[in-house]
């Protein structure tokens, strides 16, 4: 009979309590849900009318009481607005050091791109399309999905909006850019950029750096108090970086977590020097004038075109003496936690970026097959003497040596 209804129409008895269902509430049977129909904006700008399906009745209800209360007025409000409002509070809960570059991705990327738009019209399509006009490799554009991600959370902890879209898209890869091994100096170039310093604060001061594979704002912070030269051993405790203002702040590492480096021997007359008549509270590595050293005075102080020249790394920066610590550690056959613990890497992942274990795998791979193939044929394998594993593309563990600046070899 016509007009009789079958198990795909949807019912307004709750069939869960024998109750009628509320108005604009239906049960479908057929998909064990309850449907309600709201208008929202079609693909073309205009209004279309679209069904949604909920588990529980309560969800259902929740859902259309939205609906039927409208947008949220503040859903209106532009990204900008909130970023006005919002900023603040995201600036007091991450390090200075996030915040700058937080506050440069907003003015550069996320701003120009998005700011315009309303909360409630921000969605994962739109955001995708602009980060493909950002400018800057992954970890810029990182930042500045970290810096929209978190205004959007906040409009969401609001209520503005339902949900946050920046967490739906897919972040850049960082595997994509350049390897931390390839920015290593080799040891003939540790000792022609040292060798070229003048003996004093500055090149103590880099000796730290590429000896010991301390952040820069970590061997500024570092007071003789934390060198213990029975045991060989550095304390890193706390860091140096610059706020908001340029002013120096003294807070933890970035990992939050206390760790120790080696004191090793090439270090050890650098350190000898600089804490020699200072009290136990004292920087161990101070400017000239008694100041705080810090990669920017470092720079300047040790002509750092000069050095770039001199080694042939017109694009060496002071981050690069970290990556040669733990690539050289790693020549040197040191475990991968073991390289993590000492760098204060939150996780193994970014430590084995500095491993060449995967470099030549195919030769590898290739021999072991040629050697199955020929056993298996009755032929005696043919192998080939192992390469010592220190001798990597010249890059060897720094050994002992007597006058600062000098590397044997």
């Amino acid at each position: 009979m016509a007009g009789r209804p079958n198990r795909d129409t949807p019912s307004r008895v709750d069939p869960r309590t024998g109750r009628p269902l509320p108005e604009g509430i239906r049960w479908r049977a057929d998909r064990q849900r309850y449907q309600i129909r709201v208008v929202g904006p079609s693909v073309d700008g205009g209004a279309a009318e679209r069904s949604r399906t909920f588990l529980t009745l309560a969800e259902a209800k929740r859902e259309l009481a939205k609906a039927v209360a409208g947008r949220n007025p503040n859903g209106s409000m532009t990204l900008e607005q909130w970023h006005e409002k919002y900023w603040p509070a995201i600036a007091s809960s991450v390090r200075p050091a996030t915040g700058r570059s937080y506050g440069v991705a907003w003015r550069l990327r996320v701003k120009p791109s998005l700011g315009r738009h309303r909360l409630e019209d921000i969605t994962s399509p739109m955001i995708e399309s602009a980060m493909v006009a950002w400018s800057g490799g992954a970890s810029a554009k990182n930042d500045a999905l970290a810096v929209l991600s978190r205004l959007l959370d906040g409009a969401r902890r609001s209520r503005f909006i339902d949900y946050n879209p920046a967490r739906e898209v897919k972040r850049p890869s960082m595997r994509d850019s350049i390897s931390p091994v390839s920015r290593a100096l080799t040891l003939e170039q540790i000792q022609t950029l040292l060798d070229l310093v003048p003996e004093g604060a500055y090149r103590g001061y880099l000796a730290a750096l590429v000896y010991t594979g301390m952040r820069a704002g970590e061997a500024t912070a570092l007071r003789v108090g934390d060198v213990d030269f029975e045991r060989g051993i550095i304390r890193v405790s706390r860091s140096l970086s610059p706020g908001q203002r340029g002013e120096l702040i003294e807070q933890s590492p970035k990992s939050h977590k206390s760790r120790d480096v080696p004191l090793i021997d090439a270090l050890r007359p650098y350190a000898e020097r600089a804490a020699r008549g200072k009290q136990s509270s004292d920087l161990l590595f101070a400017g000239p004038d008694g100041g705080r050293l810090t990669n920017h005075n470092a720079r300047r102080g040790a002509d750092w075109e000069t050095l770039r020249e001199a080694i042939g790394r017109p694009d060496l920066r002071i981050h690069d003496l970290r990556h040669t610590f733990a690539t050289i550690l790693f020549d040197a056959g040191a475990s991968a936690p073991d390289v993590q613990a000492t760098l204060g890497h939150s996780s193994l992942q970014v430590t084995e970026r500095y491993s060449r274990a995967r470099e030549g795998v195919a030769l590898r791979a290739g021999a072991a097959l040629n050697d199955a193939l020929k056993s298996a044929a009755g032929e005696p394998p043919k192998r080939t003497r192992r390469q010592a594993s220190a001798d990597l593309n010249g890059t060897l563990m720094a050994q002992p040596h007597g006058r600062p600046g000098e590397i044997a070899r």
